[in-house]
């Protein structure tokens, strides 16, 4: 444990962003299996708006960069228009 003030206050802070961080990639994640895990095309299309939107949340943040969300959304797109 750091012991200058400045140092205690960045781990608390970097704990915080890092639970946070993990909050949305777990909702990300999700979201993305519940597409690749739909029964029909239609159920997937519908799983898909918001998995897209969780995926562009996450890269706002800063949780993934833009190539993985660009990877992320063409894979899936992928997988609900080959059902």
């Amino acid at each position: 444990m750091p012991n200058i003030k400045s140092a205690k206050k960045r781990v608390l802070v970097t704990k915080k962003e890092t639970e946070l961080n993990n909050v949305l990639r777990a909702s990300m994640k999700t979201a993305i299996k519940k597409v690749e895990k739909a029964a029909t095309k239609e159920e997937a299309q519908a799983k898909l708006a918001d998995a897209v939107k969780r995926i562009d949340n996450a890269a706002s943040k800063g949780v993934i960069k833009a190539n993985t969300r660009d990877r992320y959304k063409n894979r899936l797109n992928k997988v609900v228009n080959e059902k």
